[in-house]
């Protein structure tokens, strides 16, 4: 007996139900639950037999359930006033199909993989459509821009480095463009989707993906415009340096992840006391509310171009450095280009330790001076644009934080949560 046969069998099984289900619940024909179920398991019986005596057969079974869907959607639609039906459980049924003959092939997760996000997005219809019409067409124009940033533009530069120390390299810094704005591009098609009224730790979160700075600046400025408890702007601004810890981690494991391990502790600790902070703040807000801030465009191609030109700058200044005056002073390229810019040095800190240039425990102290200056730069925009009141709330949270991020950089051991050294050493 194949017993393994069997356990893909019941897996198929066990898949079909799964979406069936969905599409049973939904009341979607022409399949369902067991439709589904049936679906899946021919598939795999079709892998299964075409192993055995070629190939062929699995595309002849493909075309089989294709028409047999056909089939039962025209005469659904034959037996019904709906002519608006759609092709959805006919696409998600050939999907399943093959997920069955995956799962005979050996590839069981991502099989599994694969019909869960198939549920998902079967399930998510109507948020899915919701979010769409709510998207304008400045968010449609970003999209585009954005391809144009990341499938246009990035394929055609030179994978090679040129210029002092090697480290110009046209292709991999628009790859960090793409990054910063594609993460960007996510987190403001998103705030723009989302009602008005996201309230004060909501925004916050989007503010800091997109940009701290910016939502600093705005809410700094509504404190001297508009009746909102200080409490409610402090927290947006709190919460959206806050954030800035978990983008410079997901930063730091895109571009250099031997670095993540021994990064993920000082930020995460430093993540953690400013939402403590902000959880006290929020106690004293009484409203849970913020006004909206109008964030740029992302993607435009300026801007990008403008990233690029300050990514260039910086991981040159920093190797320019470390090269001619060593590693103390790099720190005050961090002091100075983190005032302004965390993403630019922690993307070239993430660089120069991927290739073996800086070691991992000078490189995640770099990028914490960066953080702490973006902090102190951002609690200035607060005392020289918001109230008293908000800067009080601001300025002690920041100033607490900082005190704890130079003692990190002092005293904290460099810790790796996994793996050894890496290529910095």
């Amino acid at each position: 007996m194949d017993f393994g046969l069997l356990q893909d069998l019941v897996i198929a099984v066990g898949l079909g139900l799964l979406v069936g289900l969905q599409r049973e619940w939904r009341s979607e024909r022409p399949a369902g639950i067991r439709t589904f179920t049936l679906i899946t398991v021919f598939g795999a019986l079709c892998a299964f037999v075409a192993s055995q005596h070629g190939q062929w057969l699995m595309a002849a079974g493909l075309v089989a359930v294709a028409a047999i869907l056909w089939l039962g959607n025209w005469l659904t639609r034959r037996n019904t006033e709906d002519r608006e039906h759609g092709v959805t459980t006919e696409v998600a049924a050939l999907i399943m199909f093959l997920v069955g003959a995956i799962l005979v092939d050996g590839h069981t997760e991502v099989a599994i993989v694969v019909t869960g996000a198939t549920a998902a997005l079967l399930h998510w219809k109507d948020p899915l459509h919701a979010f769409t019409q709510r998207i304008g067409d400045d968010e449609f124009r970003a999209i585009i821009q954005f391809v144009l940033i990341a499938l246009v533009l990035l394929p055609i530069l030179p994978n090679q480095a040129y210029g002092p120390y090697d480290v110009l390299n046209p292709f991999r810094i628009w790859l960090m463009v793409t990054l910063i704005v594609g993460m960007n591009l996510v987190s403001y098609v998103i705030h723009r989707a989302m009602t008005a009224h996201k309230g004060a730790l909501v925004g916050g979160v989007l503010g800091g993906m997109i940009s701290s700075t910016a939502t600093t600046v705005s809410h700094a400025r509504q404190s001297k415009r508009i009746q909102v408890p200080p409490e409610t702007l402090a927290v947006v601004i709190v919460v959206a340096s806050a954030v800035v810890n978990v983008r410079i981690l997901i930063e730091i494991g895109v571009i250099g992840p031997d670095l993540l391990a021994h990064a993920i502790p000082p930020f995460l600790i430093l993540g953690v006391f400013m939402t403590a902070c902000t959880l006290s703040l929020m106690r004293r807000d009484t409203t849970g509310g913020a006004a909206e801030v109008a964030h740029r465009n992302p993607a435009e191609v300026k801007t990008a171009l403008s990233f690029g030109l300050l990514f260039a700058v910086v991981i040159l200044a920093v190797a320019a450095v470390k090269s001619q005056f060593g590693l103390e002073a790099v720190y005050v390229v961090a002091l100075v280009s983190g005032l302004t810019d965390v993403d630019a040095m922690t993307l070239s800190v993430a660089d120069l330790y991927q290739s073996g240039r800086m070691d991992a425990s000078d490189a995640w102290r770099v990028v914490v001076v960066a953080s702490l200056a973006n902090l102190l730069f951002k609690g200035a925009i607060t005392a020289a644009f918001g109230t008293r009141e908000v800067f009080k709330s601001v300025a002690v949270v920041f100033g607490l934080t900082i005190l704890l991020g130079v003692g990190l950089i002092l005293w904290w051991p460099d810790l790796a949560l996994w793996g050894g050294a890496g290529p910095g050493g």
